[in-house]
């Protein structure tokens, strides 16, 4: 029998059940194992279980094999009802039991796959921090202290820990993309009413989209295609196609300097610049744009009287039973019964949206805008003692998108720091799925074959000093600070302007300030010719005993320097220069 791998994709494991190496019941009895051993992660609410899924392996032997999801398990977020199965959506008090499957489950269960659970959401999906649950805080997969993102928390942490191969999440404000982002996964946001939306309980229901995460594109795209489609007992369905797989015509970035928040801010702004670099080396013209018109939009789903259409859906259920509902959830969901929320501000707000989703469709017109996931992260102790605001900056870059009748994919770009993935997501025009999937996957091949170095640098290349343009210019990203080992001399050159050289001594030494920085391999060579003598490039040993390449000088280049180790580094030096040079004028 072949090992289950922890990161299961559609065509592995159809590859393991053509060669007879894996069959359905092991998958699922592997998967069911799993499950038990994390439940401390609180990552389901119905649990994967022979009792619930049986029905599903046994029909597979009447099956055609060639189905495109035969026997493939996927989770579902539960306020997503599957028959037989309870619906909470987070809420025990709220549970039900439908008799029938909602429209997208019905469509993936005919093309094969198998329901095998419900995951923990934040109650009623309202949250993108996945700790508002009365089932527990979802841990994050890579990292359990912080948070798993919301309100598709179980639905993605499933599938990042090889629980399901696939998972269903709902998106009203962010809820399929943003999980996405944090726990390393695909997550596509389709058009609004291009995936049916019956069988589901309500948030905004004219917003409302039912979602899939998945570690790769291929398999996203596979279950869009399966699931896309109208269904004719659905008020909100719509036929819309998934549009031409071609390239945009151009790139949309934000013109401003974003916003960064949590704990990681800085490592989020680097991994941010660094993707940057990666769209600008595609060679699709690039134009930079105002997202005032975005942040406009968003402002609008909790800020302005849309959030009464949540309270339309609940509010008759949290008034019929006290104290039942999740504190925080039931603030968000009472603000709607402000007084300065009536009917005419509704209608206010409807055609200054409407205005925006004009504007909207004329700047992504054959074209893709690309902005962070999320600007940060948070712990979930951090969650608990500030969950409000903790919770708005998490939407930061996704609120505007269902308003504006926008399609997204979320995809993984690089780590912020080790086990601390970064994503972003491409926004298109509604219908325009098809030119998300091509612009994905030619970011992701020039990913694969534009290898990088790291690069240690300790004078006038780093941040904000003359030469980090030469930097930026060969497409290198701040990476981080550092020290080196305790054996170094740093010494002022006799050049102008003045330069530090870093010498490497056989014994002795302290420890200097470096930055850390990542250089395509492609540029690394144009930009080592181009540094004068004596500095140039060489090997650094930096205060974790790894070594990188580095800025390093030649020792004939520091006769008649001075000595300036004890300073710690170049910053410091320069401070106290500064500071002798303003003593000496006075």
């Amino acid at each position: 029998m072949s090992e289950l791998q922890t990161v299961i994709t559609i065509s592995w494991l159809r590859e393991q059940y053509t060669n007879g190496t894996l069959t359905p019941s092991q998958v699922i009895q592997s998967i069911i194992e799993r499950a038990e051993a994390d439940q401390e992660k609180h990552i389901w609410i119905t649990p994967p279980s022979l009792a619930y899924i049986q029905p599903y392996l046994d029909r597979l032997k009447v099956l055609d094999t060639q189905l495109p999801l035969w026997g493939i398990p996927f989770a579902v977020k539960d306020n997503i009802d599957v028959a037989g199965m309870p619906t909470t959506a987070g809420c025990e008090e709220y549970s039900y039991l439908p008799s029938g499957h909602a429209a997208v489950v019905e469509r993936l269960i005919h093309a094969g796959a198998i329901p095998i659970g419900k995951t923990n959401l934040d109650q009623f999906a309202t949250g993108l921090v996945g700790t508002r649950s009365p089932y527990g805080d979802t841990h994050n997969a890579l990292r359990p202290e912080l948070i798993s993102g919301g309100s598709s928390s179980g639905s993605a942490v499933a599938v990042a820990l090889g629980q399901a191969v696939f998972s269903l999440g709902t998106d009203t404000a962010g809820s399929g993309r943003v999980p996405a982002a944090l726990n390393n996964l695909v997550g596509l946001k389709p058009s609004v009413g291009a995936w049916p939306s019956k069988g589901v309980v309500p948030a905004c229901e004219s917003l409302d989209c039912v979602t899939v995460f998945a570690h790769t594109l291929e398999d996203a795209e596979l279950v869009d295609q399966v699931v896309r489609g109208i269904q004719a007992d659905d008020p909100w369905s719509k036929e819309i196609t998934a549009g031409e797989r071609k390239l945009p015509a151009k790139l949309l970035l934000p013109d401003e300097p974003l916003t960064f928040y949590g704990p990681f801010a800085e490592e989020y702004r680097a991994a941010w610049e660094k993707s940057v670099n990666k769209l600008k080396a595609l060679q699709l013209p690039v134009e930079y744009v105002d997202i005032q018109l975005f942040q406009a939009a968003a402002a609008l789903l909790y800020e302005g009287p849309w959030v009464a259409e949540r309270w339309s859906a609940l509010g008759g259920f949290i008034e019929a039973h006290p104290g039942v509902t999740f504190p925080v959830t039931e603030k968000v969901l009472r603000s709607a019964t402000k007084p300065e929320f009536d009917a005419a501000s509704v209608f206010t707000a409807f055609h200054k949206l409407q205005s925006y989703k004009l504007e909207a469709k004329k700047l992504l017109q054959d074209a893709v805008l690309v902005m962070p996931t999320a600007g940060g992260t948070w712990t979930r102790e951090q969650v608990a003692a500030d969950p409000i605001s903790t919770n708005s900056a998490m939407g930061l870059y996704t609120n505007h998108c269902n308003l504006l009748d926008l399609s997204a994919l979320a995809v993984p770009s690089g780590d912020a720091a080790p086990d601390l993935p970064f994503g972003v997501t491409l926004f298109a025009a509604s219908g325009e799925e098809g030119m998300l999937f091509r612009l994905a996957e030619t970011i992701r091949t020039a990913q694969e074959h534009k290898p990088s170095t790291l690069v240690a640098v300790c004078g006038l290349h780093m941040r904000g000093l003359p030469l980090e343009r030469q930097m930026r210019e060969h497409g290198a990203v701040f990476v981080r600070e550092d020290r080196t080992s305790p054996s170094y001399k740093l010494m002022k050159l006799e050049t102008v302007p003045p330069k530090p050289g870093l010498l490497k001594l056989p014994q002795g030494g302290a420890s200097i300030e470096v930055e850390i920085w990542e250089m395509p391999i492609a540029t690394f060579g144009a930009f080592t010719a181009a540094i004068p003598a004596p500095l140039g490039i060489g090997k650094v040993e930096l205060e974790d005993g790894s070594i990188v390449p580095g800025f390093i000088c030649e020792a004939y280049g520091t006769v008649g320097a001075e000595d300036i180790t004890s300073y710690g580094g170049w910053r410091k030096a320069l401070a106290a220069m500064a500071e002798a040079k303003a003593e000496a004028a006075l």
